[in-house]
């Protein structure tokens, strides 16, 4: 092996076991999540296992791009906006986001000033902003303990710009202290529109090309989420005359010298400059290149494989398919045999709590879950005549969807689950309301968690990782059919049933997208975040394919691909997307985690022309009857997780407050 491949291999298992297998110490800059300590409320002390922690859940915030708010607009002495430009540049987390150095967000830090002794952000509130420092110095102290001095051209505060995080630091002025201040609401405005006007000049530009004219938008989309931004220096050259075609180039800014050998000698042709492509002659033909350029000044360019540029070019040929077995499209009425239930749903004040038999909490109603908006409980329902049902009765609190913004993700959430019907999707049986909360009563999963299953076996055994997987690959089509783009896979939003059957749940971050779109709402789980979601390029079904790669590797490792005890160092590996696999990991699973957490979405393995037939005929899933898999007629080698008892037996119990939230009377909620 590789000595440096090694070293990085032992540095990532060192450093992931620091971050789960120790308690955080108080006064570790390194464990407080930068300068101004902030985290993703990590519990602590942490669960045992190497699948003990995760990063809560990132709600997405609407961007309030309306009415009477304006982007900041604060014009700076070259002076200041140097001091901006050199903070960002010198910050690896905010120079991997990249756009950093635009006028218009420049111009948007705005001024603010603290005397001696004034706190900026303190420890244990929400954060919000930003901050660099120009003049005077602050202390950052954690639990009363001084972990470092801030000086001009210091940045803290910087995950405040991508979601609501928690201040596990205060920063106090030392002395006078002049900042520069920028708020998430004003960040996430300029960067999302920003990139949504260059994406759109982009393509604008390719449809002009020659040989991709006659592509959809979808298509054309797709491409250029298959491109890399390459940057070239004065007098570098971009491609040089006789040798192999590899790359299609289409100029953003500069300016390009194209010259041809004759007799011996250099010949200038043309310049080309913003908004010209060059380099398609050689893919289109394969043919060795006809001409050299050379960047005069600097230039950058987007880039296309030839591979890519091949599969959607209408000029050029392509190899037929190899069929693949399909999973049968089974029609709706043998769907729902898979799914049995009730003839007619219970009415909610026909449901019974069901109550712990044993141990500290017999008699209290049994809690399968809880999250930010509120509980899952287990209830159980008799037909007139019939057999005890059980059901998942999840209860949200209208007071903290409403204060969270969330209506349009909770109502999107029982749409979605009123439209599947999978088997691999969990079975919405009936919605209910009152005046303080909604209600989706829901299939209940009796093997549990997924997560669970995984803390305390470490890691799977690849049979029952190909499994699992499958499972969640068939989920994926199902809802990407329907025009839904999923966005939260990962362990803990997969269920088993009582076959060990896998289940996809809590739709809370799925979206309506058409072929050929993006949105740009930051959400998802920390550490399967994709990199166009970190840099507001804006995202689309190809974020699922990437989780899926991060949901494998972390089945089989025991922990994700990308990992540290500080947020935004994980974030800047996730946006290099460079991580490396455990010796242990076979082969055609290292292949095909590869192949989906791809840094460039259109190149992701499942976002190619292929589709999800690119995932099922991959080598890894060479033993898998997806027909079967289909029809439930493969014995589930998950089973062997399953505990025997109380039909409880594969939750863990829960404490949860009983204090009646406040009642909500806006009327989001009507069609519940």
């Amino acid at each position: 092996m590789d000595p440096r491949l090694r070293e990085l291999r032992l540095q990532e298992e060192k450093d992931f076991l620091e971050s789960v297998a120790l308690p955080q110490p108080a006064g570790s800059p390194e464990k407080a999540g930068g300068p101004a300590g902030e985290s993703t409320q990590r519990p602590s002390p942490v669960e045992e296992g190497r699948a003990g922690w995760r990063g809560q859940a990132i709600v997405p915030e609407p961007l309030c791009v309306g009415g009477d708010w304006q982007v900041p607009c604060i014009p700076k002495s070259s002076r200041d906006a140097t001091l901006i430009l050199d903070a960002v540049r010198r910050n690896e987390f905010l120079r991997c986001l990249g756009d950093g150095q635009s006028q218009t967000l420049v111009e948007s830090f705005t001024p603010e000033q603290r005397q001696p002794g004034e706190a900026v952000v303190a420890e244990g509130e929400e954060g919000h902003t930003m901050y660099i420092v120009a003049a005077g110095e602050l202390s950052v102290t954690q639990k009363s303990r001084r972990l470092r001095v801030l000086l001009p051209g210091d940045v803290f505060g910087e995950l405040a710009v991508l979601y609501n995080c928690q201040r596990t630091a205060t920063v106090t002025a030392l002395t006078v202290v002049q900042l520069w201040a920028i708020d998430r609401q004003t960040y996430r405005t300029i960067i999302t529109e920003n990139a949504k006007r260059r994406r759109a000049q982009v393509l604008a530009g390719l449809r002009g090309v020659k040989p991709l004219q006659g592509l959809s938008e979808a298509a054309l989309s797709q491409l250029l989420d298959s491109a890399e931004e390459r940057s070239f220096a004065r007098g570098e050259v971009i491609i040089q005359e006789g040798d192999e075609g590899r790359t299609f180039f289409f100029i953003l800014s500069g300016q390009v010298e194209v010259t041809r050998d004759v007799e011996g000698r250099e010949e200038h042709i043309r310049v080309m400059k913003a908004g010209e492509h060059f380099g398609e002659l050689a893919l289109i033909r394969n043919i060795r290149r006809t001409a050299s350029c050379r960047a005069q000044g600097e230039v950058t360019c987007i880039a296309v494989a030839k591979e890519d540029f091949q599969e959607l070019s209408p000029m050029c040929a392509r190899e037929p398919e190899v069929a693949v077995q399909e999973a049968p499209q089974l029609p709706e009425a043998r769907r729902g045999s898979l799914l049995e239930g009730p003839p007619t749903p219970p009415l909610l004040q026909d449901l019974l709590p069901v109550c712990y038999e044993e141990g500290e909490q017999q008699g209290q109603p049994v809690v399968l879950g809880t999250g930010g908006f509120g509980t899952v409980e287990l209830v159980r329902s008799v037909d007139a005549g019939g057999p005890e049902r059980l059901f998942a009765l999840k209860r949200l609190r209208k007071d903290r969807v409403v204060e969270k913004r969330q209506q349009e993700h909770v109502l999107m959430e029982k749409k979605v689950l009123q439209q599947s019907h999978c088997p691999f999707i969990v079975r919405l049986f009936a919605t209910f309301r009152d005046s303080r909360h909604v209600y989706l009563l829901l299939e209940f999963c009796q093997g549990g968690e997924l997560w669970a299953k995984l803390r305390e076996a470490r890691c799977f055994p690849e049979p029952v990782a190909v499994f699992c997987a499958a499972c969640a690959v068939e989920a994926l089509e199902h809802l990407h059919q329907r025009g839904i783009v999923y966005r939260d896979l990962k362990p803990e939003n997969l269920m088993l049933d009582t076959k060990g059957y896998v289940k996809l749940v809590d739709f809370g971050f799925a979206k309506a997208l058409k072929r050929g779109e993006k949105t740009y709402s930051f959400c998802g789980t920390p550490e399967y975040l994709a990199p166009e979601i970190l840099r507001h390029e804006g995202h689309d079904y190809a974020v699922d394919f990437w989780t899926l790669g991060v949901l494998i590797f972390e089945m089989l490792v025991g922990r994700p691909p990308f990992h540290s005890a500080e947020p935004q160092k994980m974030y800047s590996k996730i946006m290099e997307g460079v991580f490396s696999f455990p010796v242990s990991v076979s082969e055609a699973a290292c292949s095909l985690v590869a192949r989906l957490c791809r840094r460039r979405p259109g190149q992701r393995l499942g976002n190619t022309s292929s589709g999800i037939r690119g995932i099922r005929k991959h080598r890894w899933f060479s033993a898998l009857s997806w027909k079967k898999l289909a029809l439930r007629q493969i014995e589930a080698p998950t089973t062997v997780l399953l505990k025997q008892g109380p039909c409880y037996a594969n939750f863990r119990r829960f404490s949860v407050s009983r204090q009646l939230p406040e009642e909500e009377f806006s009327g989001w909620d009507e069609d519940f």
